[in-house]
């Protein structure tokens, strides 16, 4: 049986998630998939993989060829609502090195839309070294914002001198939660106030259950998951959450 996401968040106790501290940064995640950092006007994404469908395609695996529309609209959506300075991409933005050569002309022009007028950073991904030409925005490999870093890949040194903190992607996080009525498999944040997960933004990205063996090494304590639902997030304990 499967719940639905408000029903789990009434039954499992899971109240919305607004904000929470992140190595002393204000970080809000959104439904969409994005994290607000108010005090940066910054709205930071993670694993948009671009063109994914293009790239299957070419290995005549036919998926419906609109994943690269469907997720710039969803971005421009959450990039509208917030109006941010800067915008981050945490990595793997395209889903490989000739995405940008097959990206649709309004796509391009949408994408060119949104990273005209306000800083972008293209952070390198494992899929993604470097973003396509013509784009926009900043290409780095990680970005410091306070007492945290912003990288594609977790796990990296947190020794108190050169970050206490860490926001990535790459594992594109999601949590079944249990309630009394099912369970439900939703997309989320997983964060325990000093590295943060997101989830991945793109329209065919995967998803990794945060009960896997690649987070529980992140983590020094039980993290939460902001699961995301329709329109809200709800913050949901570990122990909540169960395999697949």
């Amino acid at each position: 049986m499967t719940a639905t996401m408000a029903g789990v968040g009434e039954n499992a106790n899971a109240p919305d998630a607004s904000s929470f501290d992140l190595a002393g940064l204000c970080v809000t995640p959104d439904p969409a998939g994005a994290l607000w950092i108010e005090a940066e006007r910054m709205l930071v994404v993670a694993d948009l993989h671009l063109e994914k469908g293009s790239a299957y395609a070419e290995r005549r695996v036919m998926l419906p060829p609109y994943d690269t529309a469907a997720t710039l609209a969803r971005l421009a959506a959450v990039v509208g609502r917030y109006r941010p300075r800067v915008v981050v991409a945490l990595g793997d933005s395209f889903h490989d090195i000739r995405a940008g050569d097959r990206m649709g002309n309004d796509d391009r022009a949408g994408l060119r839309a949104m990273t005209a007028g306000r800083e972008w950073v293209w952070i390198a991904g494992n899929h993604d070294p470097a973003p396509p030409e013509g784009l926009g925005g900043i290409a780095l490999n990680e970005l410091p914002i306070g007492a945290a870093v912003l990288r594609h890949e977790p796990g990296g040194a947190l020794d108190g001198r050169m970050a206490r903190g860490e926001i990535a992607g790459h594992l594109h996080p999601v949590a079944r939660v249990w309630s009394d009525s099912g369970s439900t498999r939703r997309r989320c944040f997983v964060s325990d106030g000093a590295r943060c997960v997101l989830p991945a933004f793109g329209a065919y990205a995967g998803g990794l259950n945060i009960r896997d063996v690649a987070f529980g090494a992140l983590f020094s304590s039980a993290p939460r998951a902001y699961a995301l639902g329709r329109d809200r997030v709800f913050c949901v304990p570990l122990s909540r959450c169960a395999p697949d």
